[in-house]
């Protein structure tokens, strides 16, 4: 997987202050984008957190993830929290080492009590002596917290006097696209109050072979959980328990557990989401289908990707959006003049760029803003850059109605069939073995561009005429 050095430039380390004023959490932010443009240490808020003590839990659990890997844990792992600010709320996010698990700390309007919250996105200084700060957090004492440094800090000093280089892998972009394609197909499936959420997650396993390739799953019984060896109706899949270690730190402040996921389908494994309430706060943690799968993998947004007009369309809805804490795909197709499924792809393609992500618990997208370009994750990706050549090559002959094509590569020929719902299948070896739980296989998306292209009387990028015919042979 390749991977570039990247460099947090921070003022200083971010820290838990002592002051006549009483306490004060600093954390130091690095570069960002705000309203304004690029800024080097933005400023995002400044005033009390009105529950302390939990969200000081809260953060050290998305700190947890950053630092973790659940799959390989002997490898270390370490990446600064991304922050949020939309308007209305602060949002911290992180990625596990293996991309299997994604963490998100929203601290709502009702957590926070100061000045006006900002908007922008940047990355915020986590180290181990904050670490252990934050673990000393009382409730009863207040606590200051400053997301950025003071104006007067930002002119007095000339450069960062902390730097932290990084790798970081193109799978951490990708995880970013993946997981809000994936969380908008979640619905809430369970909701136990504090009590019985505590009791839940208390009597998970916290060791044990995080690889082991055996899905578990949990059904709602009454006001708590039960777990059931097969997928019933209903049921959630809880892949790899020993993931959800980091919302041990925030149990004695829980007020309520909210679990989300897909229908089931068939009885392969699937992803998650478990969110813990806390007082003006929500901490999510989001499990890929396996401990073993990253969400960089897993193909949600390939099918976006492989549309004509999806970049175009995504350079419209981009202007559009403002740091927005829920977007309404409505308002946004309106103004745009595209339609509702046009601006859901442009939203997936955006995300590959790291600027859009999906809330479970208010079932929305919002926008940040991370240093990446769509075109990266587009140009990482193997399973379209394949597709892509196969269309160059002209591989793909569309079959007499359109239901079925043909793509032949060098002496192989495969068979790509659509079902009267329009889903797509094909006789690979790809779609035999994951049956399009990680996303269309090369063959699929190729099929799809040519016949999107045929649908619009035009052609792709590098598409060859013969094509676009139907029963027309290489």
């Amino acid at each position: 997987m390749s991977q570039s050095a990247h460099a947090y430039a921070y003022l200083r380390p971010s820290a838990v202050l002592d002051g006549e004023a009483g306490r004060r959490l600093a954390l130091e932010t690095s570069g960002g984008t705000t309203p304004l443009g690029a800024a080097a240490h933005p400023r995002f808020f400044a005033g009390f957190l009105a529950e302390p003590a939990p969200a000081a839990a809260a953060l050290l659990a998305v700190a947890d993830v950053a630092a973790a890997r659940y799959y390989q844990p002997q490898l270390r792992a370490s990446l600064d929290p991304v922050v949020t600010a939309n308007g209305d709320r602060l949002r911290f996010e992180s990625f596990s080492g293996c991309c299997g698990v994604y963490a998100r700390l929203d601290v709502l309007a009702a957590g926070l009590d100061g000045d006006e919250i900002g908007h922008g996105t940047t990355n915020v200084d986590v180290n181990n002596p904050l670490r252990e700060a934050l673990t000393r957090i009382g409730p009863a004492e207040p606590l200051h917290l400053a997301v950025g440094p003071d104006a007067l800090e930002v002119t007095t000093f000339d450069g960062p006097v902390v730097e932290k280089k990084v790798p970081l892998p193109e799978r951490w972009l990708r995880g970013f696209a993946e997981t809000q394609v994936t969380a908008a197909g979640f619905d809430l499936r369970a909701e136990l109050p504090a009590v019985e959420a505590v009791r839940f997650l208390r009597s998970l396993p916290r060791g044990g072979r995080a690889g082991a390739r055996v899905a578990r799953w949990v059904v709602p019984a009454g006001r708590t959980l039960r777990p059931t060896t097969r997928p019933v109706p209903g049921a959630v899949c809880l892949p790899g328990p020993e993931r959800l270690a980091a919302l041990q730190r925030v149990l004695r402040h829980a007020r309520a557990l909210r679990v989300y996921g897909p229908p089931v389908a068939g009885g392969g494994p699937a992803a998650s989401a478990w969110e813990v309430e806390l007082p003006g706060m929500r901490l999510t943690l989001t499990l890929s289908p396996d401990a073993s799968r990253g969400f960089s993998g897993e193909g949600g947004v390939l099918g976006a990707l492989a549309t004509g007009t999806a970049e175009q369309d995504a350079d419209l809805v981009a202007a559009l959006l403002a740091w927005e804490p829920r977007i309404e795909i409505a308002e946004l197709a309106d103004q745009s003049g595209l339609g509702a499924a046009r601006v859901r792809a442009a939203l997936t393609r955006l995300g590959t760029a790291g600027q859009i992500g999906y809330d479970v618990a208010e079932a929305a997208y919002f926008h940040r803003q991370l240093p990446y370009d769509a075109g990266r994750a587009e140009a990482a990706n193997p399973r379209l850059k394949a597709a892509r050549a196969l269309v160059e090559a002209g591989a793909v002959r569309l079959e007499e109605g359109g239901a079925t094509a043909v793509v032949t590569v060098d002496d192989h020929v495969q068979r790509v069939r659509a079902d009267a719902g329009g889903a797509a299948g094909c006789t690979c070896l790809w779609w035999a073995k994951y049956r399009g739980g990680r996303g269309p296989c090369k063959h699929v998306l190729a099929v799809d561009m040519v016949r999107e292209a045929r649908a619009r009387g035009g052609a792709v990028d590098g598409l060859r005429e013969d094509g676009l015919r139907e029963g027309t042979a290489r």
